[in-house]
């Protein structure tokens, strides 16, 4: 059994270090030492929110993901990693910040956990779940050629009006990453209906234990994905 939560990056330092211990540990064994979501830097922002999978006894983690809020004050981490090569990405953000958007970015699971969808799948349904809370209409991510094509069964779709086609050689020179939008978070356009139907119950639902279908089985989830009272004081600061 896994259990899933979300919160407010701030307002749990210590999960956050837990994140980023888990994050690093996935990097450093790909050979990648620097890209611009693993920064420490946003666990100070009020504008980030964290999803985190975890063991029931909270001692392992198994994978995280984040939701970087465009804020008008700080720039997403596509922004950081690819506006130095095309300056039409901060156009790009500007153009969707108005009406809420935001990057999920720095995605990771263990390898103790591979094939069983926890970053994949179920990060990613979760992080379009608790966008309805954070009155998000569009979402970015920026992910290597494999995560677009996952990111496609939940209604993203390559940018190709940034870089080359949408792509860009980052975060090292032999390594393609490729900037993705949903944008339309509300309705799901285009993501697949098995998504849509998951996610729609999420939101309904935000807070409960469901058998899910992974490559290696079956497992069973216990979310707690409820950030409304978050949003709340975020909307207050800003």
């Amino acid at each position: 059994m896994v259990k899933i939560r979300a919160f407010r990056a701030i307002e749990n330092p210590e999960r956050c270090e837990r994140f980023m211990e888990g994050h690093r540990r996935v990097l450093d064994a790909v050979g990648v030492k620097k890209v611009t979501s693993s920064n420490d830097e946003w666990a100070t922002l009020p504008s980030t929110y964290v999803i985190l999978a975890e063991s029931m006894d909270g001692e392992k983690v198994y994978g995280g993901a984040r939701l970087q809020v465009a804020d008008g004050l700080n720039p997403l981490p596509l922004e950081s990693a690819a506006g130095s090569m095309d300056e039409r990405v901060y156009d790009l953000v500007r153009k969707y910040q108005p009406n809420g958007t935001a990057e999920v970015c720095g995605l990771w699971n263990s390898i103790e956990v591979a094939g069983m969808g926890i970053g994949s799948i179920f990060l990613i349904r979760a992080a379009l779940a608790i966008s309805e809370q954070l009155s998000l209409n569009s979402m970015f991510a920026l992910c290597s050629p494999y995560t677009a094509r996952i990111a496609g069964n939940y209604g993203f779709q390559v940018e190709r009006s940034v870089g080359n086609d949408g792509t860009f050689y980052y975060p090292k020179i032999d390594l393609l990453a490729t900037i993705v939008l949903q944008k339309d978070a509300p309705n799901l356009t285009n993501a697949s209906e098995l998504e849509t139907s998951r996610i729609f119950n999420l939101r309904k639902n935000p807070a409960q234990s469901v058998l899910e279908q992974a490559k290696r089985g079956t497992v069973e989830i216990d979310y707690d994905l409820r950030v409304k009272a978050v949003k709340a004081a975020f909307a207050k600061m800003y």
